[in-house]
C-alpha cells in the first residue's frame, strides 16, 4: 500500500489552481491527494517460475493519464477513465533458457526514463517534464534476458506510446540495452519505434530515444538522461517533421542517516507543440530535502521542495492570477513553487534506494515490479 499527499504553494496564485504543461502533480495551492495505491505481487525466480502483478490506484496523479483526442493522433481507448486506475495487471514466466529468459504480458511499467511515476522512488517529489512526457505505463509483451553480469537486453511489443490511446490497429516496438560499464557506472539505451497517428505508413512512425548514464556511490547518486523524439505530422498538409528533446541532470546526496538532498536541473524543448501542446522551451531547477522514517514494514518520507520553472516561446508560460478575458487565465514566463509532501507505504519487502529503473536491478521506472 502507498499514500502520497502534498500541499504545493504556487506563487503565481492561478485562479484555476493548475500547473500548466504538467501531467503529475497538476494541482497547486490546495491540499492534493496525489496517489493512493494498493497492489499484490509475486516475483519470478528459479524456484517459482510464475509471477504476477495486480494493483489499483487513484489520485490527482492519475487524472491526466488519459490523453485528450488530437486530429489524426491520440484517440482515448474505450473505458480509459476506468483503466487509468489500474496500476499493474500482468503475468510473468521465467523460462529455463540460458541465463533465464523472462516473459511478461499485460500492463506493466514503462521501460523508458529515469524517474518513476511514484514519487517515493525519486530523488525529488515532483517529476521532470522529461518524465511527464514519456510513457509511464505500457501494455503488451516483453522478453528480457541477462546476457551476462554486465549486459542485459529487453525487447517489447506494445500498443503504443500512450497505453490509454489507440489511434490505429498496429503495435509499436521497443528495445533496451543496459550495460554496467564499471562497478559504479551504468549506461542504458532505450528505443521506441511505432505508429502513433491514424496513418500507419512507415513514414509517419514515431522514433524516440532515451539515453541514461548513472554513477552510484555510497552516499551520492548522479545521473544524466537525454531524450529526443521525432515524427512527421499526418494532420498537416505538408507533413512537416516534428521534433522534441529534453535533458536532465539528477543528483542525490544522503547527508546523514534519514536526511537526504536531491537537486535536478532540466530543460525541455517542444519545438512543434507535439508533446506538451505548446511551442515552448522550458528550463527548471528543483531542490528537495527528505527526512525518512522506518518502523518495521512501514516507511514514510517528509519532503520539503522548492522549484523554479521558466517557459518561453511562442506559446510558453504558466498560469497566473485570474482571467484576462472570459475563460482565459493569464500567463507569465516564470513560476516559483514551494511544496510540502508526506508519503507513507507498507511493503512485504523493502524497496531499494534511489536510482535507475531497470528490469534487472529492481529499480524504478523500467522495473516490472510494483515500483
Amino acid at each position: 500500500a502507498y499514500l502520497d499527499v502534498s500541499y504545493p504553494i504556487n506563487f503565481n496564485f492561478p485562479e484555476n489552481h493548475r500547473w500548466r504543461s504538467k501531467i503529475t502533480t497538476p494541482r497547486t495551492n490546495e491540499f492534493t491527494p496525489n496517489m493512493a495505491l494498493g497492489y499484490v505481487r509475486k516475483d519470478v525466480g528459479p524456484d517459482s517460475r510464475w509471477g504476477m502483478e495486480l494493483g489499483v490506484q487513484g489520485g490527482y496523479d492519475t487524472s491526466l493519464l488519459v490523453p485528450a483526442p488530437t486530429p489524426q493522433g491520440d484517440k482515448p481507448v474505450p473505458g480509459g477513465e476506468v483503466l487509468r486506475h489500474v496500476h499493474r495487471a500482468n503475468v510473468s514466466y521465467l523460462a529455463p533458457i540460458g541465463n533465464g529468459l523472462t516473459l511478461t504480458a499485460g500492463l506493466f511499467n514503462s521501460f523508458i526514463g529515469y524517474e518513476s511515476f511514484y514519487s517515493r522512488y525519486n530523488g525529488n517529489y515532483t517529476r521532470s517534464y522529461m518524465a511527464d512526457n514519456a510513457p509511464y505505463f505500457m501494455t503488451g509483451v516483453v522478453a528480457q534476458y541477462p546476457v551476462n553480469d554486465t549486459v542485459k537486453l529487453a525487447f517489447y511489443v506494445i500498443n503504443g506510446y500512450n497505453n490509454l490511446s489507440r489511434p490505429n490497429t498496429l503495435p509499436s516496438y521497443g528495445a533496451q540495452v543496459s550495460w554496467n560499464l564499471a562497478p559504479r557506472w551504468t549506461l542504458t539505451q532505450n528505443i521506441y519505434y511505432g505508429p502513433d497517428q491514424s496513418d500507419m505508413s512507415l513514414t509517419f512512425w514515431r522514433t524516440f530515444s532515451d539515453t541514461i548514464v548513472e554513477w552510484k556511490g555510497d552516499a551520492w547518486t548522479l545521473a544524466f538522461a537525454y531524450d529526443v523524439g521525432t515524427e512527421k505530422a499526418v494532420e498537416q498538409a505538408s507533413h512537416p517533421r516534428l521534433f522534441w528533446t529534453s535533458g536532465v541532470l539528477f543528483a542525490r546526496w544522503n547527508v546523514s542517516g534519514p536526511w537526504s538532498l536531491g537537486v535536478r536541473p532540466e530543460i525541455y524543448w517542444d519545438r512543434n507543440a507535439r508533446l506538451t501542446g505548446s511551442e515552448q522551451f522550458i528550463t527548471a531547477v528543483t531542490s528537495t530535502l527528505d527526512y525518512k522514517i522506518v518502523a518495521g514494514r512501514h516507511s514514510g518520507l517528509l519532503r520539503l521542495e522548492y522549484r523554479f520553472d521558466r517557459s518561453t516561446g511562442q506559446q510558453g508560460g504558466y498560469f497566473r492570477g485570474g482571467e484576462v478575458s472570459p475563460g482565459v487565465i493569464g500567463l507569465t514566463p516564470n513560476q516559483h513553487l514551494v511544496l510540502f509532501g508526506l508519503l507513507w507505504w507498507f511493503d512485504a519487502d523493502s524497496a531499494p534506494g534511489y536510482g535507475f529503473r531497470d528490469f534487472f536491478s529492481g529499480g524504478h521506472r523500467t522495473s516490472l515490479s510494483a515500483r
